[in-house]
């Protein structure tokens, strides 16, 4: 994407108290601390407000100088909560020239993640990217060459992986091989809505529309695009990257560890019912073709990862195996020949992990809070946002980098290619293409509407 310039719009400052959000909550000399800026922080008029929270927390850790945001309603607020006092820009171009920031928080909708990243990490910032962080898996491919390339710290908001109570206790044991050797997992991540068609409406003044679309296809304002844009294809993935970007990441990383990822992918699902059964994906997702205006993603769906070294992760929009009592709408079950366990953000539980609390389990303990560090790389688990930091202070990979995401995020579109095309797929990990098959290697790309 090579974006043209646009005017920014600079606000005045909000009137207000401080809020309890403080700029000088780390060290007494602010002159001292990390510039940092946030980039699509949500608010009143949207329902994803988690760009504001990172950006949030992060200030606990840095200075708060800017805030970005094409709703104005929503810089207006994020500022109010560090009492008017920050830059306020609607275009990040502006405002990454101008501020020069030394770290950048980005809650954008998805499809303006890659872009935005790749714009931080050329101008010199550190970043922390909300998930999930591609929209198509060529994406993925460019942010790794410019994270390598400009040697910038990179953290996804895959807040999962520094849960040591029980996504990385779950992690650890299957790593550890107490179930078996052959070990499977089935991930429930729930299904999505299919409602639509809705009717377009004219834009709020104090909202950038055509900003907010982007690289994306051209498309008229409707309150459900913008609000509910998880559901589109064009902006997202539909809840195979919104919570298939914390479970099948988890799932991979116990059965596949290191930077590789499935060979082959297979499947069936629905999609809404304003798609039709022969429809071509790849000319609609180039703006090539057009949809009715309501929700196009996946509803349901029930999909096998095959890894090369025998694992098969099973992913459902909710999953129930007959004739037992298993039935889960979200989580993570574990399974292999000498047991199994099944972990949300809820719950660990299993046989195992019972007689992990035993007294007789000291040495089991030991393993497994052993093999924890080491999947976090020598550091603490439990503060996603303070190892980003910790990492931007020894200039280390953080517990969510650009690589393990990647090939998070690549399983995530092979889920939903395979559903676009209603066929088998065979995948090649290390040359990251399908093979012989030029009809699944064109959905890995995308054209980019400039802006």
């Amino acid at each position: 994407m090579k974006p043209s310039r646009r005017n920014f719009l600079k606000t005045t400052a909000v009137a207000g108290s401080v809020a309890a959000i403080s700029q000088t909550t780390v060290g007494a000399d602010d002159s001292k601390k990390l510039r940092l800026a946030a980039i699509g922080v949500g608010g009143p008029r949207g329902r994803y407000n988690r760009g504001g929270q990172i950006a949030r927390d992060a200030a606990r850790h840095a200075n708060m100088v800017a805030v970005c945001d094409v709703d104005d309603v929503h810089t207006a607020a994020f500022n109010k909560d560090f009492g008017g006092k920050l830059n306020t820009y609607r275009d990040y171009r502006e405002m990454l020239e101008k501020e020069k920031p030394d770290v950048v928080t980005i809650g954008t909708p998805d499809h303006w993640h890659v872009p935005i990243a790749i714009a931080c990490l050329k101008a010199g910032a550190d970043v922390y990217c909300e998930k999930p962080l591609t929209l198509t898996i060529d994406e993925g491919k460019q942010i790794r060459k410019v994270v390598e390339e400009t040697g910038r710290v990179f953290q996804v908001g895959t807040q999962q992986r520094s849960t040591a109570d029980k996504f990385l206790t779950a992690i650890a044991i299957v790593q550890s091989g107490r179930l078996g050797k052959n070990v499977n997992a089935y991930v429930a991540i729930g299904g999505a809505p299919g409602s639509g068609p809705f009717e377009y409406t004219e834009a709020p003044q104090d909202l950038d529309w055509n900003l907010w679309v982007g690289p994306a296809p051209e498309a008229d304002y409707c309150k459900e695009r913008r609000r509910e844009f998880r559901w589109y294809f064009e902006y997202s993935g539909g809840k195979m990257t919104d919570w298939g970007a914390h479970h099948i990441d988890i799932a991979q990383w116990a059965l596949s560890p290191g930077e590789t990822g499935p060979v082959k992918v297979a499947g069936t699902g629905k999609f809404p019912k304003i798609v039709p059964s022969d429809f071509n994906w790849n000319a609609f997702l180039n703006g090539e073709a057009k949809l009715p205006n309501g929700f196009n993603t996946a509803t349901e769906f029930s999909i096998d990862l095959t890894f090369d070294n025998g694992s098969v992760m099973n992913v459902n929009h909710h999953y129930k195996r007959e004739g037992t009592n298993i039935d889960f709408p979200n989580g993570i079950l574990f399974e292999g020949e000498e047991g199994r366990i099944f972990v949300n953000r809820g719950k660990l539980e299993g046989k195992l992990i019972d007689e992990m609390k035993g007294e007789s389990a000291e040495d089991f303990r030991k393993e497994i809070e052993e093999r924890i560090v080491e999947l976090c790389k020598g550091k603490k688990p439990g503060n996603h946002m303070k190892n980003f930091f910790d990492c931007i202070e020894d200039r280390s990979k953080p517990i969510s980098d650009v690589w393990s995401h990647h090939r998070t995020m690549t399983s995530c579109h092979l889920c939903n290619i395979a559903l676009m095309l209603g066929r088998e797929l065979k995948w090649d990990p290390k040359s990251e293409q399908f093979i012989d098959d030029e009809q699944a290697n064109a959905l890995m790309s995308r054209k980019s509407r400039e802006v």
